[in-house]
């Protein structure tokens, strides 16, 4: 007859120790191994396999370990851990640590029965972050099954990387160029959103009705919106005029999407007003229909929006958890390592007299072919505009992109009424703050309105053809230099264009120009988003030992928005000056943002002096906006509208005038007075909207000190990021690895680990590859979580250091273990740090959690280590509170223990340990309350899920070391050395 086993207790089989898990029945065991994950777990038939209940072995007083034995096995032990008994269920099981300030949304997240948020933290905070740990969570908790992205098709691979390391979540990507793969899988009748419990959706592909009403019918209970701005639009005329067709289909899908009030949506957005009230408002109405009409002049509406939404800039949050934010102490803060500064200068280039002479007959060309399309009817003015501005804009980025121009057939001549013609020109010749669509966008647009070029174009092509290379191409020469003074002085940058002709041109002149030690790629949108990802990787990875070498990506604005290059790179040049700064805004935040390594991002914008159009386009757009952007600390779109009627009026003075009679203020020109004024008008007053919103607006739903309890909470159950940084220089010293600290005070270190057991560098090259380890690489052991590939975060999630804890755990469990065992589960240390004899304790706890979530209740196992102490004999036992427990980890050997009352002493504390089985259970008791205290406290406002919570601990707890911390005596006559016992 089998034994019925109750979920939380050890059991023997197979060889080793596991504990029993809720989902067991009397002949099915299901199992997770003692200080195993949850991707260990195993099924066990107690018919056909022998198991046996199993106690938890006793130290034993033969295996003594040094004075930091306790703290290596307590760090090594709950870094193994991967499913915490605090309320976060998912904090111990993810690859990346959370700074505290990204636990605010997940705190208000867990405060709703269904998750409706707006996330729209400033760019490269972190809010992909952000989405996840709400995602696991959730997942973990049983609250959602399912989960769908809706993104942009270039970020499609980002977020199933971010999802799939930083999360453990294996998303499949529907994109058009997967669907058909997808659909040939799936069984009759089946939709391929049922098949795929997570997926990463194209938010281009889902704009065709099959799929769109697929995705309806079969969406998933967690859905998630990148770049949401893109999905409104505003629909007031005074404010921009009809939502564009593109974001009026998102916008009825997301409409949608969010009408079941079951449903948990997260809308993540760096730019949610952007100056557009009618936009804003229909995003709110999507997180709660109500929201879209709340009168938020009113303490009372913005405390309802505030429950929804959270907006903070870098300033918010570089520095968090201080007195300043109202707590009593800076013991919590936590200061987070964004460039503190953005170094930027305008560097003008002159043209050289051909390229010059070239331009100016360009613009004749232009002027004539204007003026006589303007006779010619509405349709041909707006077909000979959109070519206008395609030749003037091509002309002045390259003479490669001004050849390919004037060969190639304007889109817009295509058009069949004057509507189509803007339709088909704007996208591909303006710089769109709201066009997400960047992909095709950096393709060379085309002059010639019919198939064959007139003798005119054709011929300015071949002059333009002959002015190649640095001789005749001022700019080129221009940008050699600038490049060369950053690589001199240590920088990697990026150079973004706007045409793929434009990049390619620059990668073949600049090739060999730029030092021997200097890397050269080019990333345009003639690549698929996964092959540009790839390129960027190679090229951050090549020579990556070689501190001298240096990287210069060229790129177009295909890898201007989403995709994360802060790791490879640390300045930008504009090289094309765009006709809208929020472009210039994307580039940057690409590189200047959380995890880049550099204090100071480089940012140059050239243009030129003398063409015509940038030095107005500069006088006019970017001043302004920097001057907002001082103003208030952020960054505020400016309304395309805005953008567009300064450059028509730039194109039209340069037609009107020629390039020399450019040259005078913009301000100044006839007839535009009126029209500038207009549109300093709607800038500032977009810029005083966005300054409104942010401060009335601004997260206050989640005052710091509930944060700071909760972060507390954590580090007291995982650990903090200075003991993952002790533990892990000490664990690989003590395995033989050489180590190497630089002295600039950033705590970095690297390690070599060639020396080290064959098990360790085994477990290592799994998650730091094997040429690394093979080749006894140094590895770098980084202190911020934002690492490249080949390091390691000195964080508890980090694979790498999972990897040594785990050898360091399974080192000291096992006395018989061959090689270097850092960690023991018994020591003895005389020291100055106590008066009387105290005794150590490192206690597993175990408890079994009902845990009621939407889809029903949830019996989870989850454990906990905690450290006791007690001063005097176990019979008599005197016990501390927890921070005098922790502090004996601190302690530190000042004599020598003789070899016999070592052993006498800890022979004695283990002989007294079944006197203290009361004391711990009580304290499991107690500290099972705390727990349950701390669950309903994190999801106080949820009282159906609150009301059938319950924690109860499973006895009896695990006592995994016994360490003796005696007072110094009288020097005796053998004795060992403190750093052996």
């Amino acid at each position: 007859m089998s034994l019925t086993y109750t979920a939380g207790s050890l059991v023997a089989a197979r060889g080793r120790e596991w504990v029993v898990l809720p989902e067991s029945a009397p002949d099915m065991l299901v199992l997770r191994p003692l200080g195993g994950s949850e991707d260990d777990i195993a099924a066990v038939f107690p018919t056909f396999e022998e198991v046996r209940p199993a106690e938890f072995a006793a130290p034993s007083p033969d295996d003594l370990g040094d004075q930091r034995a306790a703290g290596l096995l307590r760090t090594a032990l709950r870094i193994g851990f991967r499913s915490g008994a605090g309320p976060f269920r998912s904090l111990a099981s993810i690859a990346v640590e959370p700074r505290a300030y990204q636990l605010v949304p997940l705190l208000m997240a867990l405060r709703q029965r269904t998750v409706r948020l707006l996330i729209s933290d400033d760019v490269g905070i972190g809010k992909t972050v952000e989405a996840g740990l709400i995602a696991k969570e959730l997942l973990a908790q049983g609250e959602a099954t399912r989960l769908a992205v809706l993104c942009s098709p270039a970020l499609a691979e980002q977020w199933q990387g971010e999802l799939r390391e930083k999360f453990g979540i294996d998303a499949e990507l529907v994109l058009a160029s997967t669907v058909s793969r997808l659909e040939r899988n799936l069984e009759l009748g089946q939709s391929l959103f049922d098949r795929h419990p997570f997926t990463i959706i194209s938010t281009d592909f889902i704009k065709s009705t099959r799929h769109r009403e697929d995705f309806v019918k079969h969406c998933p209970d967690l859905v998630i919106v990148d770049e949401a701005h893109t999905c409104v639009a505003a629909d007031d005329p005074a404010q921009g005029g009809a939502s564009s067709a593109t974001n009026q289909l998102r916008y009825e899908l997301l409409r949608k999407v969010s009408a079941d009030a079951d449903r948990h949506l997260l809308l993540l957005t760096a730019t949610p007003h952007s100056g557009k009230e009618s936009a804003f408002r229909n995003l709110l109405g999507l997180v709660r229909p109500e929201l879209a009409t709340l009168d938020l002049e009113t303490p009372a509406g913005r405390a309802k929006l505030a429950e929804h939404f959270v907006a903070r800039k870098r300033a918010d949050v570089r520095d968090y958890l201080t007195k300043e934010d109202g707590l009593a102490d800076d013991s919590l803060a936590e200061r987070t390592a964004f460039p503190s500064d953005r170094w930027t200068k305008d560097e003008p280039y002159k043209l050289t007299p051909a390229y010059r002479a070239l331009l100016d007959d360009a613009i004749a060309y232009a002027a004539d072919r204007v003026s006589a399309a303007g006779e010619q009817g509405k349709r041909e003015a707006r077909i000979a505009w959109w070519s206008v501005i395609a030749l003037l804009r091509s002309m002045v980025s390259s003479p490669a992109a001004a050849a390919q121009t004037l060969k190639t057939r304007s889109k817009s001549a295509t058009a069949r009424t004057a509507q189509e013609a803007d339709a088909l020109g704007a996208p591909v010749a303006a710089d769109s703050a709201d066009n997400d669509r960047l992909e095709g966008m950096d393709v060379a647009p085309g002059a010639a309105e019919s198939e064959d070029a007139g003798a005119r174009l054709l011929e300015l092509a071949q002059r333009a053809e002959q002015l190649v290379g640095p001789a005749e191409d001022a700019k080129l020469k221009a940008l050699t230099r600038h490049l060369k003074g950053l690589i001199a002085d240590g920088y990697n940058p990026i150079v973004f264009c706007r045409y793929i002709p434009t990049a390619d041109y620059l990668a073949e002149q600049l090739d060999g120009k730029l030092g021997k030690k200097t890397r050269i790629a080019a990333v345009t949108g003639t690549l698929s988003p996964q092959q540009r990802l790839e390129r960027i990787e190679q090229l951050g990875a090549e020579e990556a030992d070689d501190p001298a070498v240096r990287r210069v990506l060229i790129a177009t604005d295909c890898l201007s928005e989403g995709v994360n290059l802060q790791h490879h790179f640390d300045a930008v040049v504009h090289y094309d000056l765009a006709w809208n700064p929020t472009r210039h805004d994307q580039r940057e935040g690409r590189v200047d943002r959380y995890g880049q390594k550099r204090d100071q991002v480089r940012v140059i914008t050239m243009y030129g002096e003398d063409n015509g159009i940038d030095g107005k386009v500069l006088e006019v757009l970017f001043k302004k906006h920097r001057q907002i952007k001082k103003d208030l600390g952020i960054s505020v779109s400016v309304p395309d509208e805005t953008a567009s009627g300064v450059t028509d009026a730039v194109v039209e003075w340069l037609l009107l005038h020629g390039r020399q009679g450019s040259q005078e203020s913009l301000f100044e020109m006839d007839g535009h007075q009126e029209s500038f004024d207009r549109i300093e008008r709607e800038w500032s007053s977009a810029a005083e909207r966005e300054k409104t919103s942010r401060s009335k607006y601004a997260q206050r739903a989640i005052h710091p000190e509930e944060v700071a309890r909760e972060v507390a909470a954590v580090r007291t159950a995982l650990g903090g990021a200075e003991e993952m940084r002790e533990f892990t220089l000490e664990a690989l010293r003590d395995l033989d690895a050489l180590i190497r600290e630089p002295r600039d005070g950033s705590g970095d270190f690297t390690a070599q680990v060639g020396g080290t057991p064959a098990g360790l560098r085994d477990a290592l090259a799994a998650t730091l590859g094997n040429r690394l380890v093979e080749e006894d690489r140094a590895i770098p052991f980084r202190t911020t979580p934002a690492i490249g590939r080949g390091e390691a975060a000195l964080v508890r999630t980090d694979p790498a250091i999972g990897a040594i804890a785990s050898y360091v755990l399974d080192s000291a469990l096992d006395a018989k273990a061959q090689g270097p065992r850092p960690a023991r589960r018994c020591g003895v240390v005389t020291t100055d740090a106590v008066s009387v004899r105290t005794t150590l304790l490192l206690v597993r706890y175990r408890f079994h959690l009902t845990l009621p979530s939407r889809t029903g209740e949830r019996q989870v196992v989850a454990e906990d280590a905690r450290l006791l102490a007690y001063e005097g004999l176990p019979q008599r036992a005197r016990w501390l509170d927890d921070d005098a427990a922790a502090a004996l980890l601190g302690a530190r050997a000042t004599a020598n223990t003789h070899e016999l009352a070592a052993r006498k002493a800890i022979t004695r504390a283990l002989e007294g340990q079944p006197g203290l089985a009361d004391h711990l259970t009580e304290y499991g008791t107690r500290l099972a309350a705390e727990l349950d205290a701390s669950h309903r406290r994190v999801r106080k406002a949820n009282e159906e899920i609150v009301r059938g919570l319950k924690v109860v601990p499973q006895e009896p707890a695990d006592v995994l070391g016994v360490y003796v911390y005696l007072p110094p005596v009288a020097p005796a006559a053998s004795t060992v050395s403190g750093a052996e016992a």
